[in-house]
Formats: structure tokens, sequence, C-alpha cells
């Protein structure tokens, strides 16, 4: 059932779309992205800083920044605690988010895959958590009796799948399916349920991406010519615009629809062991040096006589043992600014492995966040501009590695997602769904990247709410896309 007086707006989330391959690589192969790319307002999303699915897809639902958030990536250290750390979940969000100011307006919302939504909380109306949630054993629904309608519907519901991993036929395998149920969740949901505001994100971008991108992008450093996989990604962008175009077809012709990735990707061109380097420099020290690769929290560290550890994931985040902060804290506060700047100082003078420069990023938090909130470290870096990931395990004899520590990998994750705004209410020709456009030749459809609309992941909530005619003077850093 619709209910088709009401103004609505319908966000589907790409995880991970990269503009190089929606916007340059395949557009001429995506007939229904394309069309809202014709038809609308299309450019360049600057992600958060960092340029991660937790925080992003928060600040893109919030307006605000990590720092106002609290969020510097999927997990946190333990106030005081050198080895221990937790994972975000719903109930470390204190900020609003759209659906919360549009739900005391009166106004429904379904909410889907939206990280992190886990454990699961009342909203005006429905909501499906997202990849954080242990499995379909938990309540991952709201209301609770949601959840046997999707399982009468798809059976096991499939929150993520496994995706470092060297078993990739399987992978492929459980990526569709995962998929394909999603979607069919979001249709029946987006027919049945009462909606005014309609957003969810698929996860699958991401997971290929990682895992199969050094299998189709030729400069990339493991790139292996000829082998099965160098259409995968292709395919999988071609089955995701399908989804998309079947989703055109069946929202109401009052409704604005964006499609939208929280960041990018792009080949990893390795790992930087920071924790080693760190160990090089004399400002970490083991108790003894392990005789396989170990993970910093499983290691026994000489905390009385360290100043400085870092954490490993798309970027390092770097933590000063400061007294009076940390428990064995070994750096006084006379110390403290000089040797962050001296840090920053050789971080940027690291080089590659083939003594190459690079263009790395260093923040003091503080200075891009306006009164950071939360555990944030005391420096953020960013090696190469994130081509390079930050390992942070110990073991490893160098300081650098083909691949990531963590599992087979192929991507980093890059500043720039994509953004697609197209209302249906303006085309002359709103249906385009499956049944498809027309493929018309590359030369006739190109997209410059650098010449596309720059906007901010900030600029999204407040555009939502515009469209609601719903402004909250002061709330937002973001402006609001025309």
């Amino acid at each position: 059932m619709f209910f088709r007086k009401r103004k609505r707006v319908l966000l589907i989330g790409l995880d991970c779309a990269s503009p190089e391959l929606l916007f340059d690589k395949y557009i001429h192969k995506l007939p229904n992205l394309r069309y809202m790319m014709e038809n609308g307002t299309v450019g360049k999303l600057r992600s958060s800083t960092p340029p991660i699915t937790i925080p992003a897809w928060m600040v893109m639902h919030s307006g605000k920044t990590p720092g106002q958030l609290g969020l510097y990536g999927f997990r946190h250290r333990d106030p005081g605690d050198y080895q221990n750390y937790w994972i975000v979940t719903s109930d470390k969000i204190k900020a609003k988010r759209v659906w919360d100011y549009l739900g005391e307006k009166g106004k429904k919302s379904i909410v889907v895959g939206i990280p992190p939504t886990y454990p699961v909380f009342p909203i005006n109306g429905n909501l499906v958590s997202g990849f954080i949630t242990p499995d379909a054993n938990k309540e991952f629904t709201y209301p609770s009796d949601l959840k046997k309608e999707i399982q009468k519907l798809v059976g096991d519901y499939p929150f993520d799948i496994i995706f470092r991993t060297e078993e990739r036929d399987k992978f492929l395998d459980a990526l569709y399916d995962m998929t394909d149920k999603h979607f069919k969740v979001i249709e029946y949901l987006m027919q049945n349920k009462k909606w005014d505001f309609f957003t969810f994100i698929e996860i699958g971008l991401d997971r290929l991406h990682h895992t199969f991108w050094k299998y189709f992008d030729k400069r990339h450093h493991l790139y292996e010519p000829g082998n099965k996989y160098e259409n995968v990604a292709l395919e999988y962008y071609q089955h995701l615009d399908k989804k998309v175009g079947r989703l055109l077809d069946i929202v109401p012709q009052n409704t604005t629809v964006i499609a939208v990735s929280d960041h990018g990707a792009k080949r990893m061109k390795g790992c930087f062991c920071i924790n080693e380097w760190l160990m090089q420099e004399g400002l970490l020290k083991l108790k003894n040096y392990p005789e396989k690769r170990k993970r910093f929290e499983e290691l026994k560290v000489d905390w009385e006589n360290t100043k400085v550890w870092g954490w490993g994931g798309y970027y390092a985040r770097i933590f000063i043992n400061k007294k009076g902060r940390e428990p064995q804290g070994k750096v006084e506060d006379r110390e403290y600014e000089a040797l962050r700047d001296k840090l920053i100082q050789k971080f940027k003078n690291i080089k590659g492995p083939n003594k190459e420069d690079w263009n790395t990023i260093v923040h003091k938090p503080e200075e891009i966040y306006d009164d950071p909130q939360g555990e944030y470290p005391d420096l953020m870096v960013y090696f190469d501009d994130l081509s390079y990931r930050s390992a942070g395990s110990i073991g490893n004899h160098r300081l650098f590695l083909e691949e990531n520590d963590t599992g087979p990998d192929g991507a980093v994750h890059d500043w720039n997602g994509a953004f697609i705004m197209y209302d249906k209410a303006e085309s002359s020709n709103p249906a385009c769904g499956q049944v498809g456009l027309e493929v018309r030749s590359r030369d006739t459809m190109s997209y410059e990247l650098g010449a596309m609309s720059q906007y901010n992941i900030l600029d999204v909530a407040p555009t939502i709410l515009d469209k609601f005619n719903l402004k909250l003077d002061g709330y937002y850093k973001g402006k609001i896309i025309r």
C-alpha cells in the first residue's frame, strides 16, 4: 500500500561505492544509476575524517562530525586501559539522527542496515539493524514482531559475510545471496509499511572491493593478468543497478531518491607496520619480541619504558603514554606537544618501500574537530594519503607488508564517495527500472571526476530535512544540496 500525498525521501546507501568505478569506468553499463545522474544532481561526496563506515554513516544521518559524535572508527580504547577496547554500538550514539527529527514531526521512517543500529531501539516507524548485529538469534528489528515477517520472507537474514578470505567463489555466492535477501526485504517494507523517509545501506560493495580489487585493477601490485575474476566488480555493480531500477519503479511519484556512498575505495599498495617502526625509533618497548606475528593486544609491553604506541587500520591512531593520564605514563606534560610535533615531522618524512616519497597526512584531533569527544587518539596518521594501511601487529620483522596483516585484502578506503539526487516527480520518464534504458556508448556519456561538483558528507542530513521543510539553523555544519 502507498500513501501518495506526502513528500518522501528514499536514501539508497551503497557502502564504499567508488566514484572512479561508478562515475567513470562503469557508468555506461549502469542504465538506472546513469538515468538518475542525467536527470538529477551528481557529485563527489567528501567523506568523514576518518573515512570509515563507522563513523561515516552516522555522520551522514546526524549531521555531526566524528569529533562531536566521539566516533573515530569501529573500536575505541577503554578509558585508562592500554590494550582493552570496545566496539561501537547504537547505545554510544547520543546525537539525534534524521529519523529522530522527522519522528518528532509525526513523520514515519524505515531504517535498514544503517550502522550502528544494534541493539535496536524504538523509532516512529520500522528498523532493521545492520552488520554489527551478532546474529539473527538476537533482536534485530523494531518493532520486534517485524523479525518474524522478515524471516518468513527470506529465511535466515544475513547481516554481513566473511570477506577477508581465500574462498572467493564461496564469497561470491554469499554476496549475491545476502544482497538479494536485503533488497527483497527492502521492497517488502517499502510496499507494506507506512513511511515518509526510507534509508538503507547495502554493505556488499565494500566487501567486494576488499576481496577482489587486486583482480580487476591492472595497476594493483598483486594483479594477475587473465584471472577469472576480471569482471566481478562490473557484474556486481550491474546487479545493484538493476536493484536500484526496481526501487525507482515502485517508489511513489512524489519521492526524492538519493543514492550515496559513505566513502570511496582504491587499490591498497600495502601496509606500514606502525609499531615495528615505533620500536625502531626507541619509542615502544616490549618485554620480549614474539616469535610469530601477534596482534598488539596480545603483546607484553614494557609500559614503564614506552612513550608511544599505535593502532592499525585504514589510518594509524597514535597514543602517547602521557603521565597523569595513562596508568604507567612516562611523557610529562611539558614534553607532550614537542613529542607530537616531532612525531608529525617523522611521519611525514617516512618514504615507501622503494624509497619513494609519500603524501602522508597527520592530524592533531583538536585541530580538525571542535571540542572532540570520547577516546580520541593523540595523532591521526594517513600513510601516503590512505594508500597504505597501518598494521598494528608485531612479529613481522619488517616495516612494509604487501597485504593486510589481518587477512587477504586488495583495497583501502578513499576520501570521496558518490552522491546522486533525483526527484522522481520532476522526471519526464520516472519509471526506468529493470526494463532498462537504451545503453548508449561511452562516447556519449562521461563524467570527468576532476570537474564534478564536490559535496560533503555533512551536507546530506540538512538536504534530507530540507525536503520536508524542516530546518535547524545553527545545528548543522553542512549545507543544503539543491
